[in-house]
């Protein structure tokens, strides 16, 4: 069972830096080209830089821009949670037992090293996920129990097979955690990635200094024609929000991609005036509670019914977070841990507004 609150979102910018972002607010604009986008992560820094390992927004925020999925979330209609599109995918086919799903990969996909990605690429990064050998942490290794196994029948074609048929499995691909890694690399070492980065994304790496920034550069062969639109970007750790005010009003960062309260968000346009732009969104998110169910008193499921109930709507939620943030209804989800949905949707939503509203649109 999920229950996923739905938020508010602000994020606040300064108008005459951010004109190149393509974001649905202004997509009746011409796109400017060219920039640096410098934009806050509101964290001190990410345990690792393997997004298949970790699970926090600050890790997808800053190097996200670096990587692609098979399939996203599509950016034209992101409130809609069904509406998928392809990455790297070029297209895709589902059997009618709902058991068998094909994609056709993109043939102009490169990494940044120039090497050409194939199936067998996004089958190690799938195989890494789902079915990770000892020493080696999945944070989402739950989520895939319906997988039973990933194919390259040829270069361009990736064939999951599931063991019984679910509708959860196309918004778990769309995970943005998900980065196609490259196999040559996994074959050598599979911990590469925890301090490496080697992508396809519109962004190239430039620089981590820790408890700092993360820097990128437009990647002149990325896949799509025509993007970024950015030159590069650079993403700033700031934990406190004083700080992150401060570097929105003082002109060192353009755009805070998490939420403001609201006296804040007043407060920079009363100083700010025509300099600045709010926009206000759905966000998904959850609060959610994942008992051991093999470990007493879980086990029993009418113990985790009677938690759930007893947490019942907004339960879990204080005063200052409902003022910061709530619209709307929600609740606290409690589910055994093979119902890693929950955590995969709002990965699956979260990150992917600070991705495509933010760096890679």
């Amino acid at each position: 069972m999920q229950h996923w609150r739905t938020l508010r979102r602000l994020w606040v910018g300064v108008m005459v830096l951010v004109l190149g972002l393509a974001t649905a607010a202004w997509a009746a604009e011409q796109p400017r080209r060219g920039g640096i986008l410098t934009y806050i992560v509101s964290a001190s820094g990410f345990p690792s830089m393997d997004g298949h390992r970790e699970g926090t927004f600050a890790l997808v925020h800053p190097m996200a821009p670096f990587y692609s999925l098979l399939i996203k979330v599509n950016p034209e209609n992101p409130a809609d949670p069904t509406d998928f599109v392809g990455d790297v995918a070029e297209s895709w086919t589902v059997s009618p037992d709902g058991r068998v799903y094909t994609f056709k990969l993109r043939r102009n996909v490169k990494f940044h090293d120039g090497s050409l990605m194939t199936s067998r690429d996004v089958k190690a990064t799938f195989d890494k996920i789902i079915f990770p050998p000892p020493g080696v942490i999945s944070a989402r290794k739950g989520m895939y129990t319906m997988v039973e196994a990933v194919e390259a029948p040829d270069d361009f074609t990736v064939v999951f097979r599931l063991k019984f048929p679910t509708a959860s499995f196309l918004p778990l691909l769309a995970t943005p955690f998900n980065w196609i890694y490259k196999a040559d690399i996994l074959e050598k070492d599979m911990h590469w990635y925890e301090k490496n980065v080697l992508g396809t994304g519109p962004f190239k790496f430039q620089e981590y200094v820790a408890g700092s920034h993360v820097a990128g550069v437009r990647n002149p062969d990325y896949f799509i024609p025509g993007l970024p639109y950015l030159d590069g970007f650079r993403a700033i750790f700031i934990a406190k929000e004083a700080p992150q005010v401060a570097a929105i009003r003082g002109g060192r960062a353009m755009v805070n991609f998490r939420s403001f309260p609201p006296k804040i968000r007043d407060d920079l346009v009363r100083a700010m005036g025509d300099q600045i732009v709010v926009q206000e969104s759905t966000w998904n998110c959850g609060l959610y509670v994942a008992p051991n169910h093999k470990v007493k008193p879980f086990d029993d499921p009418r113990v985790r019914r009677a938690l759930d109930a007893g947490l019942g709507p907004l339960g879990g939620s204080g005063d200052d977070f409902q003022d910061r943030h709530r619209q709307d209804g929600g609740g606290i989800g409690v589910s055994a841990p093979s119902a890693g949905g929950v955590a995969g949707g709002v990965a699956a939503d979260c990150g992917f507004l600070a991705r495509h509203r933010g760096v890679a649109a």
